[in-house]
């Protein structure tokens, strides 16, 4: 019986581990190599690694885990129920595992627009967020596949990156009058109608062909992704992801706590807005958490044998 079992090993989950075996509990964490940012070359914006590429930044975690009571297995676990005083979790090896508190860092999917080769560009020249990788795609034509209400937001942001915008209506509601104004404020242009295809040339990104034949030039893409919670076992826990039109994730409190006694998430699995430096603060907390919480339970029983 550990003390803890996180699933999920990339960086919400290494540093809640970081935080828990410098505490002096025993921890296992399970992890299937396959994090949100993998098809990504680097992640930006982490103060000391910015550039690291998602791999390597996993390779550095698990080394800082060394010198504690902390064991990474490789593997997906396929199942997590509640059992007596702890859960149990069991792997696709059929290895079985067990603990007093779970926390769950497996992140989330990306389910993009279904564009065809739209999917392809994915982590190359597609990408999500331009605190993460704006900087590579600075000045560039960039245009934004419309999909969900925030679409308009999306396009005035990139336009701090790049003065060459396109909003691509796609699926994305009409905008209003106001944010036709602000388009055209900031010299966005603005392509109304269903996108049909996604055009690359040698290795690149290189056009958007709008359902009416008409194709645009474009050297950068971004596009709004539904964030779907990674991890087929959560329902076996009683966790139910709760949907929106941005995505379907599980509900915590500030320190990650869920409605599952013992039971913790942190990262993308629970927040959408989650970057690298977010998800590691979020899973740090989640360790302290856990551990306040494992303190609590051990004082009460100490006070209690006391009597």
């Amino acid at each position: 019986m550990q003390d803890v079992i996180i699933i999920g090993g990339g960086t919400a989950g290494l540093s809640a581990a970081l935080q828990l075996g410098r505490s002096r509990r025993s921890v296992t964490v399970v992890d299937a190599g396959n994090p949100r940012n993998a098809p990504s070359p680097a992640a930006h914006g982490f103060l000391t690694r910015d550039g690291v590429a998602p791999l390597e930044l996993t390779r550095l975690g698990r080394a800082d885990l060394e010198p504690y009571d902390v064991s990474v297995v490789e593997g997906t676990v396929t199942n997590a129920v509640k059992d007596n005083d702890g859960f149990r979790v069991t792997l696709a090896s059929g290895d079985v595992l067990t603990a007093t508190r779970l926390l769950i860092t497996t992140g989330a999917v990306d389910v993009l627009p279904e564009i065809p080769g739209l999917a392809e560009r994915w982590g190359k020249d597609l990408v999500h967020c331009p605190y993460c990788h704006g900087w590579e795609i600075r000045d560039e034509a960039i245009g934004v596949i419309g999909s969900s209400t925030m679409a308009v937001h999306q396009a005035l942001l990139f336009r701090q990156w790049s003065p060459n915008i396109t909003l691509f209506l796609n699926s994305a509601p009409q905008p209003t009058d106001a944010e036709r104004q602000q388009l055209a404020a900031r010299g966005i242009k603005l392509i109304e109608g269903p996108a049909s295809r996604i055009h690359s040339t040698d290795g690149a990104v290189s056009s958007v062909e709008m359902a009416d034949g008409s194709s645009h030039p474009v050297q950068a893409l971004t596009a709004q992704s539904r964030l779907v919670a990674r991890g087929k076992f959560l329902r076996t826990l009683g966790l139910v992801p709760v949907s929106s039109e941005f995505g379907e994730l599980i509900e915590a409190d500030a320190t990650g706590l869920t409605d599952i006694p013992g039971v913790w998430a942190a990262g993308n699995v629970t927040d959408m807005r989650a970057n690298v430096v977010a998800s590691a603060f979020a899973g740090a907390m989640s360790g302290v958490a856990i551990n306040m919480d494992m303190m609590a339970q051990e004082l009460a029983e100490a006070v209690a044998a006391h009597s």
